[in-house]
């Protein structure tokens, strides 16, 4: 008998349910302000000497997204449909929620210590002035959402597992191997990053993503773990 199937039923669970929750998220970030609540100041990942920072915000932070506008958790779990399904089937579910949750957590962490290198001093300098209290205001402004790390972990492992399907993209009529891709966008964030374009996005968490996606991969084929989800 056969059985029709709607869009979300089709998709394997983790990614579904990660496209889900991220959605159900950014919505309450339009609304709870209303009553007072402010999701991205709670759960956000705010700089570690922050008042506001909490370690629980390396995973909550992945779940937030800029309540301005859609384009941002639209795109990013665009592309967890269009590439965490492949790798959620190639690897099992767990697996892959390991990695992805790892991946976004390693960005996290990139992004903290690219503030402390950038702002160290500086935030020393200004706490002798103004006084660690005032500091605090200011430092309570530093905060970073978004998915965008765990996704470009999910394009790195993408391009390593599957290297020569070619991708398509919009407005190259011309396919590109994924590999190439990947170490295009890699490349790309890093310039961004190094010369402060775009300096509003968090390019060195991007990156940090992608470092502890191919230091997580590296260790499983190093364990002899396959592709068919067996790690758990």
């Amino acid at each position: 008998m056969m059985q029709n199937r709607s869009f979300f039923g089709s998709l394997p669970p983790i990614t579904k349910n990660l496209i889900i929750i991220n959605f159900l998220l950014w919505f309450a970030t339009i609304t709870l302000p209303r009553v007072g609540v402010d999701l991205v100041d709670l759960l956000g990942l705010h700089y570690f000497q922050s008042s506001k920072f909490n370690a629980v915000q390396l995973v909550t932070y992945m779940f937030m997204h800029d309540p301005n506008s859609i384009s941002h958790v639209f795109f990013n779990m665009f592309s967890v449909f269009m590439f965490g399904r492949t790798l959620e089937a190639a690897w099992g579910s767990k697996r892959f929620l390991f990695y992805y949750i790892t991946t976004g957590i390693g960005a996290g962490l990139v992004q903290e210590v690219f503030w402390y290198v950038l702002l160290h001093d500086q935030i020393a300098m200004v706490a002798a002035n103004i006084g660690w209290e005032a500091t605090q205001l200011q430092l309570n402004q530093l905060v970073t959402i978004g998915a965008s790390g765990a996704v470009f972990g999910i394009l790195l492992a993408f391009g390593m597992l599957f290297p020569n399907i070619p991708l398509y993209l919009m407005f190259i009529p011309v396919p590109i191997k994924a590999k190439y891709f990947v170490i295009g966008y890699g490349l790309i964030e890093l310039f961004f990053g190094i010369s402060g374009i775009q300096s509003s996005v968090a390019h060195f968490a991007h990156l940090g993503g992608m470092l502890f996606g191919l230091f997580l991969i590296l260790y499983w084929k190093k364990k002899g773990i396959g592709n068919n989800g067996r790690f758990f």
